[in-house]
């Protein structure tokens, strides 16, 4: 019976064991070799359905972003082409029938009075909605950069936009329409997933999917890549763009969608395109908004070449040309630029207006008189046709139509109106495929002046793409180069439609310096792999040469507004730097628990995106808890939350033989031993005075004070987490609170999708009414902060810093030490360039 009892109380110990090993934690599991069977699915069939739905609807988005873009191109492009025909052919025919009369200066009345409406109208749209003016491309790469521009991405923004090109383009301005496509793809990109407006209050839809900020950068990623699908037909082009110039955070999942929206954009205009042309629905010949035609050589020519080896050399020194010419337009541009803030932009609005018309006026006026004076009449070419499919021959077709033959005998042409008297888009494929000459000194002529017109009108209050008038701009310099070739060497071989696109890429790729996405467009652009190597040396040499002297246009610009963008990575003499050294020491911060006055007042004086939620480390806590429930709340969730700590610790010495500090297993023993142990024996309290001296008292419901002295400032801060401003604002709006007198589970508890219901336009503190708040309440912040946010070390170096940053799309980083403690915070003003530097220099004084 004793053995029987034995055997059972081996048993019943052996069954304890069992017991226990039944309850061990998967750690445990793993560290002795076992394995626990689940009854439960790793993930519930109700959040796989979610998730799998969540992904197709976001591909039906992006599907709908990019249809929508090749909508919005479709209507620029049919009305600019119905103003710009209306327009010339008012004014070529007073043209041809006062050049018989001698009345050429009514002709130019009628001309400036068509420029001067349309870029007047295009005018009071910027008027309406500032932001809509430029090509819209340096607020599109600040925002996906990780800044937000006020009203980029607005649907007033968008109206704007499209009808504010649509006037410039037709008023004869040397702007383009594809540069504005990007940004009007974006903003059908930021709004369609929203299904709201701020411009249309009353038409909202009960959407709750993409509620983030990174939902909607992702979108906007694939609008800005599917404007320029639809301006140049390059899809994939336009993906290498969104990666290249836009997008600071790339996923692999985000490649496909972008260029899925890419050539849904594509193929949307092509579509129509083709069919409103052609009249054959469903043909796709028209594949984007600028065609550059199929380069071929003529049939009667048997010693042309498209390009030879020996070609090359004269395509890098083109890239160098190009380089050095598109710095001295950036640098003009510039110094425009900074003239137009300091002395146009302070003042009156009309006078914005009054400069676009003195812009309009000029440009006409200089187009009028050099397309009637200064070109000469050349031979026309014999051969009419290259290509045999109807595409080919449409842009044959429209090559010849466009030929001016002002003040021109028979079978000539003007060669000067015919570059300056047409739509931008046709005086490039002028260039390009018109097999009759062009004087060197038209050329040259044409260059300068385009060159100075097109460098004053980038940056007038009207919606402007710089594309387009770089192209024609490069293009008559590579043709120039061309004829000088044939005409002084005597190179009877080469190709002018080559040199020409050349010249284009160079001038191009000297002013916007891109090299991946511009030649990839320019390949799709031409429909000619051949031309992949020339053009990507020429970019290369191009953008090398021109980064001697500035930055491009582009980077330029966003710099002058002043914008933190970051660059792709760090200077390496930067990592001399640790994050001590450019973190904010000075923060401003909330407790876990804080009354309402401190919030408001906080939120009031301050304009952080969010704040690091802390408390206090000072000494005698158990006197500051005894008459206050608001301190008493602070430090018991101090306590709480050491407690986890220790009791992590714990079972980390129980599954991984390893043992933790002696201060956490005696605190986690005593906790356990007894819940509530005597005030003698406070282990956490003697554990906080052995480490830390008493600090001067603040009570949680004083807001941070700039006439603290450097003790208060800097006293230790044991870092929870961080909340952000629209978090704290909302919860404000809502009367999330309790009274002192009550517990703080009696709160009310908000759900995710309450909290982001107001995105992405969350209430303002400064339109609260204080009236309906009582400032005594108590706000527990704690179930709403984000516990365990990105951190990093006060000896991290720079560069890692930099990259966790940018890579994860963060806005915030704080600097914790090894206790826990919050020393200082970094953000995207802290890791510019200029910032980086002079903190460098700082460095190097103190050596």
């Amino acid at each position: 019976m004793a053995g029987c009892r034995g055997s059972l109380c081996c048993c019943c110990r052996w069954c304890c064991c069992c017991g226990e090993r039944e309850t061990r934690t998967p750690e445990e599991l793993t560290i002795l070799g076992e394995t626990q069977e689940e009854e439960d699915e790793i993930l519930p069939r109700k959040d796989y359905e979610k998730g799998r739905r969540y992904e197709a609807v976001k591909w039906m988005v992006v599907f709908a972003i990019g249809v929508c873009t090749g909508l919005v191109g479709l209507f620029v492009d049919f009305f600019v082409r119905l103003f710009t025909q209306l327009k010339f052919g008012v004014v070529q025919s007073s043209v041809e029938e006062c050049s018989q009369k001698g009345c050429l200066a009514l002709s130019l009345l009628e001309l400036l009075g068509f420029n001067l409406t349309f870029v007047f109208l295009a005018s009071l749209l910027v008027l309406i909605e500032p932001v809509a003016a430029g090509s819209g491309i340096p607020e599109v790469k600040c925002y996906l950069n990780g800044v937000k521009v006020p009203g980029i991405v607005r649907l007033r923004t968008l109206l704007c936009k499209v009808l504010g090109v649509l006037f410039s383009v037709a008023g004869g301005l040397f702007v383009g329409k594809e540069g504005p496509m990007i940004h009007s793809g974006s903003v059908v990109g930021a709004g369609l997933p929203q299904f709201q407006s701020i411009s249309l209050r009353k038409i909202q839809f009960n959407f709750p999917y993409f509620r983030s900020d990174r939902d909607k950068r992702d979108f906007v990623s694939a609008g800005a890549a599917a404007g320029v699908a639809a301006a140049f037909g390059a899809p994939i082009g336009g993906t290498l763009f969104s990666l290249e110039e836009g997008s600071s955070f790339w996923n692999q999942g985000l490649t496909w969608k972008v260029l899925f929206c890419s050539m849904s954009a594509t193929f949307t205009l092509n579509f129509f395109r083709s069919g409103i042309q052609f009249g054959s629905w469903g043909s796709f010949q028209l594949p984007g908004l600028l065609n550059f035609g199929e380069f071929k050589c003529s049939d009667s020519d048997k010693k042309c070449h498209l390009w030879t080896a020996m070609d090359l050399g004269f395509f890098v020194v083109m890239g160098v040309i190009g380089g050095l010419l598109g710095a001295t337009f950036n640098c003009l541009n510039k110094r425009l630029a900074k003239y137009r803030m300091r002395n146009v932009h302070p003042k009156p609005k009309l006078v914005r207006v009054l400069e676009s018309l003195l812009v309009s006026l000029v440009t006409t006026v200089v187009v009028f008189v050099a397309s009637m004076v200064l070109g000469e009449c050349r031979q026309m070419s014999s051969s009419s046709q290259i290509g045999n499919d109807s595409f080919q021959l449409q842009v044959t077709e429209d090559v010849n139509s466009s030929i001016k033959t002002f003040f021109c005998p028979n079978d000539t042409y003007n060669d000067m109106a015919t570059l300056f008297f047409n739509p931008q888009e046709s005086a490039i494929l002028q260039l390009f495929h018109q097999d009759g000459t062009f004087s060197p000194v038209t050329l040259a002529l044409f260059f300068i002046l385009y060159f100075l017109l097109a460098c004053w009108t980038y940056g007038v209050s009207v919606p402007s793409g710089l594309f387009v008038p770089s192209l024609l701009c490069g293009a008559a310099f590579g043709r120039l180069v061309a004829n000088v070739l044939k005409s002084c060497i005597g190179l009877g071989h080469i190709y002018s439609g080559t040199f020409a696109l050349i010249g284009a890429a160079a001038f191009l790729g000297g002013v916007v310096r891109m090299t991946i996405s511009l030649t990839v467009i320019l390949i799709e652009s031409t429909n000619e792999i051949t031309y992949g190597l020339p053009i990507m040396v020429t970019l290369m040499v191009a953008k090398w040469t021109g980064d001697f002297f500035n930055k491009g246009i582009y980077d330029i610009h966003v710099g002058l507004r002043g914008v933190p963008l970051l660059e792709w990575e760090t200077e390496v003499e930067m990592d001399k730097l640790r994050a001590s050294d450019i973190m904010e020491p000075n923060l401003t911060y909330v407790y876990p628990h804080t009354r309402i006055q401190s919030l408001v007042s906080i939120l009031r004086t301050t304009v952080h995106h969010a704040f690091p939620v802390v408390t206090e480390n000072r000494g005698n806590e158990k006197e500051f808890m005894k008459g206050n429930q608001l301190i008493s709340n602070n430090i018991k969730f101090k306590k709480s939350s050491i407690l986890t700590r220790a009791g992590e610790q714990r079972k980390r010495s129980q599954s991984m033989k390893s043992y933790p500090s002696s201060e956490l297993r005696n605190m986690c023993d005593e906790h356990i031993a007894s819940e509530e142990p005597a005030e003698k024996e406070d282990l956490l309290q003697q554990m906080l005075e052995r480490r830390y001296t008493p600090y001067p008292n603040l009570y949680p419901d004083q807001s941070p004070s700039e006439d603290w002295t450097m003790e208060e400032r800097f006293r230790p801060l044991t870092f929870h987490g961080l909340i952000l401003r629209s978090q704290l604002v909302t919860l404000l709006v809502r009367g999330v609170c309790y009274s002192e007198s009550q517990s703080s589970a009696s709160q009310p508890r908000l759900s995710y999708a309450e909290m982001a219901e107001d995105y992405p336009r969350y209430p303002d503190i400064h339109d609260l009414d204080l009236t309906l708040l009582n400032p005594r309440m108590i706000v527990d912040v704690t179930p709403y902060m984000n516990p365990s946010p990105f951190t990093v070390s006060p000896n991290t170096h720079v560069s890692q810093v930099f990259n966790l940053f940018r890579t994860m799309g963060l806005r915030h980083l704080p600097v914790v030490n090894a206790v826990g403690e919050i020393v200082g915070i970094v953000t995207r003003h802290n890791l510019t360039s200029e910032f980086l530097q002079a903190r460098l220099r700082q460095h190097y004084q103190t050596i």
